[in-house]
């Protein structure tokens, strides 16, 4: 699906968007991003996303090049140029810029900004009627005095790896733990159980990314009557669960009804995920 890129503030159709080989986000994988995606247009928790991307700069002592209006008007004017007729898949990369082969930052004052703009493809509704499978993978999580996850790194390999265990094995997703055998999150997505009646999502001490999504549930909870809170997970929280969901900027919140070889409560996606599916959607579209 055409993409519109915005490079360094040079906006082409995605075939002419092009960035150096010597780029550190490239050669290193130094470097950090966010996806958003538009409600109505409209760039969705905008200011969450940027309050995550300027805490994973500083984790990696990056500095960012503009301010969250400039960055909103760079978003606005490449939207503008894809010509977009429907709803947008919005990414943005800072990368270390380019410079020598070397791992000193002082070798790249510049950092580098891409925007990549496209339509936003929306899953399948039968995907939220009927949920989907996923695995509980052999990959760990990345250890937080590694690569810590809470940095939104370009370097995805650790979720790439787990991912195409997943996908190998037939799962829509794949679940990862952490280095104590607790569960995290998913590969692409943060995961939820429920358990008598209430949402329950891994602490972000166990070593996961934030997600705004999952952050953002947290309020919709609120909104429709249903508690959501921490609480350390492993496997057998997961396979005896009353229900199970993930969530993700693009993709909302999806039921999932088996994991591995294992059917989750009835099989089919529960009442405590549908109702926040709807109070997300509700929220989102501005009708709460």
């Amino acid at each position: 699906m055409a993409a519109t890129v915005n490079v360094n503030g040079r906006i082409s159709p995605e075939r002419d968007a092009v960035i150096s080989v010597f780029d550190h986000g490239f050669l290193y994988g130094e470097g950090i991003y966010e996806t958003m995606r538009t409600y109505r247009g409209r760039l969705f928790l905008y200011d969450r996303h940027m309050r995550r991307l300027r805490n994973s700069a500083r984790m990696i002592a990056l500095d960012v090049p503009f301010t969250d209006q400039q960055l909103a008007t760079q978003i606005a004017d490449t939207m503008k140029a894809s010509g977009l007729a429907g709803e947008a898949y919005v990414r943005v990369l800072v990368t270390r810029g380019v410079g020598e082969l070397t791992y000193d930052p002082g070798a790249t004052p510049i950092p580098s900004v891409v925007i990549i703009v496209k339509p936003l493809v929306d899953l399948a509704p039968e995907v939220y009627e009927t949920g989907v499978h996923a695995v509980i993978c052999d990959i760990v999580r990345n250890h937080p005095g590694t690569v810590n996850p809470m940095i939104k790194s370009n370097n995805l390999m650790n979720s790439a790896l787990a991912m195409q265990e997943a996908l190998k094995r037939g799962g829509f997703e794949g679940i990862m733990r952490n280095y104590k055998g607790e569960l995290t999150e998913c590969t692409t997505s943060n995961l939820f159980i429920v358990r008598k009646g209430a949402a329950v999502t891994p602490p972000l001490a166990a070593g996961l990314l934030p997600g705004i999504t999952r952050e953002f549930l947290f309020d919709v909870g609120k909104d429709v009557g249903v508690d959501v809170m921490e609480q350390t997970l492993h496997d057998a929280d997961l396979y005896g669960a009353d229900e199970a969901f993930l969530t993700s900027t693009t993709r909302e919140v999806v039921p999932i009804v088996r994991v591995d070889d294992r059917t989750i409560g009835t099989g089919k996606p529960g009442p405590v995920t549908r109702k926040l599916l709807a109070g997300f959607r509700k929220r989102a579209l501005g009708e709460i």
